[in-house]
C-alpha cells in the first residue's frame, strides 16, 4: 500500500481506499501544487517522487526552450549546479579510503604556489566543509574571460593570488572555489582528469546513462534553456556564470539519474563502503535523524534550480529540476515533502525581489519598509537579504535610468541593514550620480568604517581626494 504518512491511521480511516486510488490521489495533490507555480509563471521543469526506488510521480511541465517551443520531458537534461559537489566529495572520500590522501592533509601538500601564507594551514577537510577561508572565484573580471580561462586549472592558478577571507577552520563560508581546488587535488593524486575520475568511479558504476560531465556534443535539443526574471520583471534567457563544468557545478542530468545517484549515496555501499560511512560525520548525522526527517541537496544560479530530498528512514526520494530561477525547485520539493507528511503546503509566492518590486511600484517605499519580512519570505534561506534591495536599486539606476527610485532603494537598505558595508557603498554610488557629492562621500566613508578594506569605496574616495 502507498502510505505516505501515518499509514496506520490511513488504514483505519480509509479502509475502502485501494493502493491505486491512494496513488492517484497523491499524484493529483502534487499536480495541483505545481499548477499554482505554473500560474505565477515561475516554474518549468520536471518533478519526480519515488518510494523505495519505485517511481510514484514523474511529470514534466512547461518549455525547455521558449524560442523553439520545445517542451520539457522526463528525459530533458538540466544543469544540476552545486549537486556536482556531492560527486566531488565522494571521489575525495574514495581516495582517502584507498590510502591516497588523508582529509587532514594540507592543501599545499598537493598544490603549491599560493601567495597568502595562511593557505598552508588549509586542509582537505576545510575545503570539503567550507571552512577553508576561500571565497568564490566568480569575481567581476571572471565573467569576461574566454572559456579556456575558466577551466579547473585556470581557476586554481587565478586563486593562487587570492587572499583568504578568514583563518582556516575559524568560520564557515560556502565556497565554490574550495571545490574546484578539491578537483585539482583529485587530479594530482590520481594522475588523471577530474572528469575521468567521476565517470569511472560514479557514473559508470551506477550506470547513469543520462548524466553528462563535460562533453555535451550531440545533446542538442535535450538540454533545457534557463530563464529568469530580471529585477524589473523582464523574462531573460540565462547566460550562466558557470558556463564551463567544474567540480563545483555544471554537470547535466535528468531527475531519474539524480534520484538513482543520491539514493545509492545515502542507502547502499556501491560508492562508499559500510566502513567509510561508519567513520564519516555526515553519515553519523543521518543515523541520528528523527523518523520522517529528510536530508537535502540543491544547486542553482540564474535560470536553473535543482533540489532533492531523501527521507532516510522511509527511503522516499523527491527530485525537482527547474529551468527557471531559484529557489523554485526547493520550494516545490518542500511542498511535496509536506504532502508526503500529510500536511497542507502554503500557496506559492513570487520570488522575493519580484514581490518587493511590485509592492514598491504599487504602494511605495514606506509600504516596503513596513512589510519587508512578509514580502521576502520566498528567498533562498542562506543568502543575505540586503542583496534584494541592492539588486533592485541597481536595476533602477542603470537599466531604468531612474536615479530617484535607486536612491530610495539604497537608502532603505541602509536603514534595514545598517551593519552591511556594501549597502552604504551602493547608496554612495547612487548619490554621486545624482549629484549629491557631500552625502555620497559620507556614505562611502561609512562603508569604510564597517569594512576598511572595501576596494570600491577606497577607489572612489581616492579619486575624489577624500582618502
Amino acid at each position: 500500500m502507498f502510505c505516505f504518512s501515518n499509514c496506520k491511521d490511513q488504514k483505519e480511516n480509509h479502509k475502502s481506499d485501494s493502493p491505486v486510488s491512494q496513488k492517484n490521489e497523491f499524484q493529483t495533490q502534487i499536480d495541483n501544487i505545481i499548477q499554482d507555480y505554473l500560474e505565477l509563471d515561475i516554474f518549468s521543469g520536471v518533478v519526480l517522487v519515488a518510494d523505495k526506488g519505485e517511481v510514484l510521480f514523474h511529470q514534466a511541465y512547461g518549455l525547455a526552450n521558449r524560442s523553439t517551443n520545445i517542451a520539457n520531458s522526463t528525459s530533458t537534461l538540466f544543469d544540476i549546479g552545486s549537486m556536482n559537489k556531492t560527486f566531488t566529495s565522494i571521489v575525495i572520500k574514495q581516495l582517502e579510503n584507498e590510502g591516497k590522501l588523508n582529509l587532514e592533509d594540507n592543501l599545499t601538500d598537493y598544490i603549491d604556489g599560493f601567495e597568502d601564507p595562511k593557505v598552508k594551514h588549509v586542509t582537505i577537510n576545510h575545503l570539503l566543509s567550507h571552512t577553508s577561508g576561500f571565497g568564490d572565484y566568480h569575481t567581476p573580471d571572471y565573467f569576461d574571460l574566454p572559456k579556456n580561462k575558466k577551466s579547473l586549472q585556470s581557476i586554481i592558478d587565478r586563486a593562487k593570488t587570492f587572499q583568504l577571507n578568514f583563518e582556516p577552520g575559524s568560520e564557515n563560508d560556502y565556497s565554490n572555489l574550495g571545490y574546484v581546488i578539491l578537483g585539482g587535488i583529485i587530479e594530482k593524486v590520481t594522475g588523471t582528469s577530474y572528469f575521468t575520475n567521476v565517470k569511472d568511479r560514479i557514473v559508470n558504476k551506477l550506470s547513469l546513462k543520462n548524466t553528462y560531465l563535460n562533453d555535451f556534443t550531440g545533446l542538442g535539443n535535450r538540454i533545457a534553456t534557463g530563464y529568469y526574471y530580471s529585477p524589473l520583471g523582464e523574462l531573460e534567457v540565462s547566460t550562466p556564470a558557470q558556463d564551463v563544468p567544474n567540480p563545483d557545478g555544471g554537470f547535466l542530468s535528468t531527475t531519474e539519474d539524480a534520484a538513482k545517484f543520491y539514493r545509492s549515496y545515502y542507502n547502499d555501499t556501491v560508492l562508499l563502503s559500510k566502513e567509510m560511512k561508519a567513520s564519516d560525520p555526515f553519515f553519523q548525522y543521518l543515523k541520528k535523524m528523527k523518523p520522517g526527517e529528510a536530508t537535502s541537496a540543491a544547486g542553482g544560479f540564474e535560470g536553473f534550480n535543482s533540489a532533492l530530498f531523501q527521507i532516510i528512514d522511509e527511503d522516499k526520494t523527491i527530485v525537482v529540476f527547474a529551468n527557471m530561477d531559484e529557489p523554485v525547485a526547493e520550494r516545490i520539493a518542500i511542498d511535496v515533502l509536506s504532502t508526503l507528511r500529510g500536511e497542507v503546503p502554503n500557496k506559492p509566492e513570487l520570488p522575493a525581489l519580484q514581490s518587493v518590486r511590485k509592492a514598491y511600484e504599487k504602494d511605495g517605499i514606506n509600504y516596503v519598509k513596513s512589510n519587508f519580512n512578509d514580502l521576502t519570505t520566498n528567498f533562498h534561506p542562506t543568502d543575505p537579504k540586503d542583496i534584494i534591495l541592492n539588486d533592485l536599486g541597481y536595476a533602477y539606476l542603470y537599466e531604468a535610468r531612474d536615479i530617484t527610485k535607486a536612491v530610495e532603494m539604497f537608502k532603505l537598505n541602509i536603514e534595514l541593514f545598517p551593519d552591511i558595508a556594501n549597502c552604504y557603498d551602493s547608496y554612495g554610488e547612487a548619490l554621486l550620480l545624482k549629484g549629491d557629492t557631500i552625502n555620497g562621500i559620507k556614505a562611502y566613508k561609512k562603508a569604510l568604517e564597517i569594512n576598511p578594506k572595501l576596494p570600491s569605496a577606497i577607489d572612489i574616495l581616492n579619486e575624489l581626494n577624500y582618502n
